[in-house]
């Protein structure tokens, strides 16, 4: 069976290349797009991840399976002329998450599912997070029932490989797992894991994956997620603070062959990414910063298409937009407050981005199909550039960035996925 390419994860550090890889959390065709042409000079590997809300066998809010995003990657990296070989499919927060409403015995079964399906269709890094309490129990569940489900999930995983030419996932662990998607409240300050908790958690894991036989897929456990403080609510960060984590970073030299993995490191600034991984935190996981930066170049783009061809459409794209959201206000509602003018500036420009939810949506995507087709061919002045796409606009002076629309878009995300790769790299 070939080798996984992220076996020897903890082994990176202090060699030539890589120190650690990005992990872009994402279902957006268009941003697995830019996160590839970001990547395809570099010589990385491109480690993507469907969350468990995203994809899953019931179709998650994308509507797509774990067969079904692998071929849509596979499909856009054969488009893109991406090696598929640099490719590493992962699965995220892969647990009970979407179904907690439920009991535990039918949310664990729904979650056996889902990571039977995400092992088959081949994906080979599993983040195992059974943290979370199901109906009638804790918000948070103990180290030792989260480690038995996780080895639970595990022993499922292990027996619906698809063998062949497919490596053995590698897997991540944890119980101090953020929320998907980032907090829903404005935060001040976070309580770092304790470095002593960090070791327990490990050890709990290991003896529960044992307790099942499961010794050679501990073997493959590669990385443990923590809470560096680092996070963001609807419209705050928490900027990392590498003197506060020098003790859990410490901690790694007692965890042999494991890395941490840092979720929510959306919105960190570039020197920030840099000293994650300079302090052990090798993977850096984005997910909402990602379409945020697409759905500011969209909006961008929109008010220069409305001033180069105004009355052209019925909607903008941002109406169209907010009539999507207030149709069907499930992903949003109770996660604003506020007065309704505070509700509405977080729907189209909140941290959190929760209208990435409805970018999949038919009424959404014939807004965005209207705005790339009205302004296809389109070379957009540079002083529209500069005024609503200020970003870009260096780069379009000096001939290093088409002035279309589609490129301008795809560079923003480009941009920030350029900022974790030079995080990742000696």
């Amino acid at each position: 069976m070939p080798t996984n390419i992220l076996h020897d994860l903890s082994d990176w550090r202090g060699r030539d290349g890589a120190s650690g890889i990005p992990s872009i959390c994402t279902a957006h065709p268009q941003v697995l797009v830019a996160a590839m042409r970001a990547t395809t000079p570099t010589g990385l590997p491109l480690l993507v991840e469907a969350t468990c809300n995203q994809v899953n066998q019931d179709g998650g809010y994308t509507g797509m399976t774990p067969a079904d995003y692998r071929d849509l990657v596979f499909g856009l990296a054969d488009s893109e002329g991406f090696d598929r070989s640099r490719l590493i499919l992962a699965g995220d927060h892969l647990g009970p998450n979407p179904w907690k409403a439920l009991p535990a015995d039918e949310a664990m079964a729904k979650a056996e599912g889902m990571i039977a399906a995400f092992a088959a269709a081949g994906f080979t890094k599993l983040h195992l997070d059974c943290s979370m309490g199901c109906k009638g129990e804790p918000v948070a569940l103990s180290d030792d029932e989260t480690a038995e489900r996780a080895a639970r999930l595990a022993e499922v995983a292990e027996a619906n490989l698809p063998g062949g030419d497919v490596p053995a996932p590698v897997y991540i662990i944890g119980t101090e797992v953020p929320v998907p998607g980032g907090a829903t409240e404005e935060l001040d300050e976070l309580e770092l894991t304790d470095p002593e908790a960090a070791k327990t958690t490990r050890k709990i894991h290991e003896a529960a994956f044992g307790a099942r036989g499961l010794s050679d897929a501990f073997s493959r456990v590669v990385g443990l997620v923590v809470q560096p403080g680092v996070e963001y609510g609807n419209h705050n960060v928490i900027d990392y603070d590498s003197a506060k984590a020098q003790s859990l970073s410490a901690a790694l030299a007692d965890m042999s062959g494991l890395v941490f993995e840092a979720h929510s490191t959306d919105y960190q600034t570039r020197a920030n990414l840099r000293a994650l991984v300079r302090d052990g935190f090798a993977i850096l996981k984005v997910g909402p910063g990602l379409t945020f930066r697409w759905r500011e170049a969209l909006y961008g783009l929109d008010i220069i298409a409305s001033e180069l061809f105004p009355g052209a459409r019925e909607k903008t794209l941002r109406q169209a937009m907010e009539g999507v959201m207030l149709a069907d206000p499930a992903n949003w509602d109770r996660y604003y407050e506020g007065d309704e003018t505070e509700r509405a500036m977080m729907r189209h420009f909140s941290y959190s981005d929760r209208i990435r939810y409805y970018w999949p949506a038919p009424a959404a995507q014939e807004a965005e199909r209207a705005l790339f087709a009205l302004l296809d061919g389109v070379e957009i002045p540079e002083p529209l550039i500069s005024a609503y796409l200020g970003a870009r606009y260096a780069d379009v002076r000096a001939g290093r960035l088409a002035p279309k629309a589609r490129e301008l878009a795809l560079a923003a995300v480009e941009d920030l996925v350029d900022d974790y790769i030079f995080a990742c790299r000696d």
